[in-house]
């Protein structure tokens, strides 16, 4: 809600300039730390009741519209069409499916998990049967 944003914004600034003024405390022999804490804190408590108020402000101002009892009817519900006699020119939109594209080949195929082979590292020994690691033997372009 703007009224949330914008008095967010300005307790933003308002802590900015209250960082600014607490510096003086020190000259007053006060901790400039507690002093801080405690004016963000009844800063921070005005403006929750500032954006309450105007909150409700807000909405005690609202009103909702009426109308004539004898202007208001009840909803019908809207015809439907009837598209089974509809004629498509791409053969792949089924007419059962009210025209929208049906891929008939993703239900023929079943979905298979994607298996990961076992990578061979670099200092494994080869799987030829050399003896080598694999990185001096069929590894060695595959950097």
């Amino acid at each position: 809600m703007a009224l949330i944003d914008d008095a967010w914004k300005e307790h933003l600034r308002e802590m900015d300039e209250l960082k600014q003024s607490v510096q003086n405390a020190v000259y007053e022999q006060k901790d400039p730390l507690i002093v801080y804490k405690m004016e963000a804190f009844n800063m921070f408590k005005q403006m929750l009741a500032t954006v309450n108020k105007d909150i409700v402000s807000f909405l005690f101002k609202g009103n909702i519209p009426s109308q004539d009892p004898d202007q208001v009817r009840e909803a019908r519900p809207q015809p439907r069409q009837d598209l089974s006699k509809l004629k498509v020119s791409k053969p792949e939109l089924n007419q059962s499916s009210g025209g929208i594209p049906v891929d008939d080949t993703r239900e023929l195929q079943k979905t298979q998990p994607i298996r990961v082979e076992q990578k061979i590292g670099r200092n494994d020994p080869c799987p030829c049967g050399s003896g080598k690691k694999y990185k001096n033997c069929h590894g060695l372009g595959a950097d």
